[in-house]
């Protein structure tokens, strides 16, 4: 089926299915349309949410942000990309980086990429650019979070670090490397400002990252569904933090993030989506007069 004469029906329904788990190529099979299909609406809709929060999660009034890091990887995993054949330039762990705002549950920033101090550092001042308010952060303990957060507010922030203490699993056998090291306590650590000690936590974010793999079917471990290009890998994420702000009604709060942020005031529909699509589409060029050709 054509993408021009795709229904908008069928563009929701691959749309909900890419945020709620599903495999492109499951996609491709329960809507009855091609993968190229399937794959070119995510890549439009990727870049049109993308634009979308870029230019719209702005001047926010937050209170208390928390911040975390959660692990992919695109291709093969680092320690295989070398054995790996025709693994493109981009290929190995994959980090995502997110910034959510406590009260509301609105994802500020994100961003794709190494998890290292330059990555750090561009997270950090594009999260500062979107507040409009002096707000609480708190970090895992990163270390090059540090001079991140310094160089991208200064003076003016609120900010501790939860550093995790972690020990060994006790369980013997194989099933080991399927558990998680057992977090055998916590140090809440002041950096800078005056940051409240019954607010330094990471719970809010942390849950967020269950959410994502739940609803990025990417993310899901032990699979072959992991990304293969990492633009696609951005566009599929640029299309879940939009929904997940903007389209899915948070459990506790009873409306979306973004209602609950004051940046909307009404919960959108997936036709909002499309709209945001279609904007992006240049218009139909006019067709010039017909001319007959001369047959000599």
């Amino acid at each position: 089926m054509n993408m021009n004469t795709l229904p908008n029906t069928k563009r929701i329904q691959i749309l909900s299915m890419l945020v709620e788990g599903s495999s492109m190529r499951t996609i491709s099979r329960i809507v009855g349309v091609s993968i190229n299909t399937v794959t070119k609406l995510l890549v439009e809709a990727g870049q049109a949410c993308e634009a979308f929060h870029d230019e719209h999660v702005r001047n926010v009034h937050a209170s208390k942000v928390q911040c975390d890091e959660i692990w992919s990887f695109c291709y093969a995993k680092q320690k295989n990309v070398r054995a790996a054949q025709a693994a493109p330039e981009q290929a190995g762990d994959v980090w995502t980086w997110t910034a959510l705002e406590s009260e509301s549950k609105l994802i500020l920033s994100w961003m794709v990429g190494d998890r290292d101090a330059g990555y750090a550092t561009e997270f950090m001042r594009d999260l500062e650019s979107r507040l409009a308010t002096r707000v609480q952060l708190t970090t895992d303990g990163l270390k090059v979070y540090l001079e991140a957060v310094e160089d991208a507010f200064g003076n003016n922030i609120d900010y501790a670090q939860l550093v995790k203490l972690y020990g060994e699993s006790p369980e013997p056998g194989p099933e080991r490397k399927y558990s998680p090291s057992v977090c055998k306590g916590a140090r809440k650590q002041r950096v800078q400002g005056n940051p409240e000690k019954k607010h330094v936590s990471t719970s809010h974010v942390e849950r967020h990252n269950l959410t994502m793999r739940m609803s990025l079917r990417r993310f899901t471990r032990l699979t072959n569904a992991f990304s293969k290009k990492i633009d696609n890998h951005c566009h599929a994420l640029a299309l879940y933090f939009v929904f997940y702000n903007f389209v899915k009604i948070h459990k506790s709060l009873r409306v979306t993030p973004a209602m609950q942020a004051s940046l909307t005031d009404h919960v959108w529909e997936w036709e909002d989506v499309l709209n945001l699509i279609d904007a992006r589409k240049p218009e139909p060029k006019k067709r010039g007069p017909y001319k007959k050709r001369n047959s000599n």
